[in-house]
């Protein structure tokens, strides 16, 4: 998915929602565990209840790859039941150099089709540069991150600079914005409006909403561009908000109700 189809999803659901599926075997309802797939069971009802109201869903590799050659047959199947048109992010965090990287960038580009994969930049140019190969796919790029040990090293200073400023402007060298995406995460709202002024142009992954405690209305305050800029992402505020049997109908109420708010915003701010 290129640019302008995204932002073309933005505008016509007016939301910039992303659903985190991190779906978690011990969390779901207990009545889904005898489904013959309760992954895939789970994430198919929280897909078709908040769909009308995401333009993006991210699923954390973490939760399908603990569940071995199953998880990942769950996390294919939802991918495949997500419609074409709607942003899915890896939420992977890879970062490996050479051959590996082309390895990971052909599971998750060629294999799984993602359009987006989160990569952590430590090990430099070469351990992203496999993924830039691939034409209408993001690599979206750690930055600064809403848990509390990003202060170890990405608020520590370096060369005058706080190190996620380092990252940002280095790896923003590597390709355009058409291609490349920052995680800045919720809590951070207001280095947000600073990465903004230096980024104008840049798609922000904005964790951290809800559950975490940040703050949407500063998010978007802070962190919107001409094209909205922002893909927000909400894992446990909405795939668990309820843990009964109408657990879909309450995901779909607190997407909605996000969604709202959201259309607020784009009136205001664009």
């Amino acid at each position: 998915m290129d640019r302008q189809q995204l932002f073309e999803q933005i505008k016509k659901k007016e939301s910039y929602l992303c659903v985190g599926l991190d779906s978690d075997l011990e969390k779901i309802p207990a009545h889904l565990l005898k489904e013959p797939d309760p992954l895939f069971a789970f994430n198919r009802q929280i897909i078709d209840a908040t769909i009308d109201f995401s333009i993006a869903y991210k699923p954390n590799l973490a939760f399908y790859e603990a569940q071995g050659s199953k998880g990942i047959e769950s996390l294919q199947k939802t991918l495949d039941y997500i419609p074409p048109d709607v942003f899915t992010i890896a939420d992977a965090k890879r970062g490996d150099i050479g051959n590996t990287s082309s390895m990971y960038a052909k599971a998750f580009f060629e294999e799984m089709n993602f359009d987006a994969i989160t990569l952590s930049p430590y090990m430099g140019f070469d351990s992203v540069a496999p993924y830039l190969e691939y034409s209408s796919k993001w690599v979206i790029i750690l930055a600064l991150t809403s848990n509390k040990g990003s202060n170890d090293f990405q608020l520590e200073h370096a060369d005058g600079r706080l190190v996620y400023e380092m990252v940002i402007e280095k790896s923003k060298t590597w390709a355009s914005p058409d291609q490349m995406m920052f995680v800045v995460g919720a809590t951070q709202a207001n280095a947000l409006k600073n990465i903004r002024v230096s980024n104008p142009d840049h798609f922000f992954l904005i964790p951290g909403v809800g559950a975490q405690g940040g703050s949407l209305e500063e998010v978007s305050k802070n962190g919107f561009n001409k094209q909205c800029g922002l893909i927000v992402n909400s894992s446990r505020g909405i795939i668990y908000f309820s843990n009964d049997a109408d657990f879909a109908i309450n995901a779909g109420l607190q997407a909605r109700k996000l969604q709202e708010e959201m259309a607020q915003y784009l009136q205001s701010y664009l």
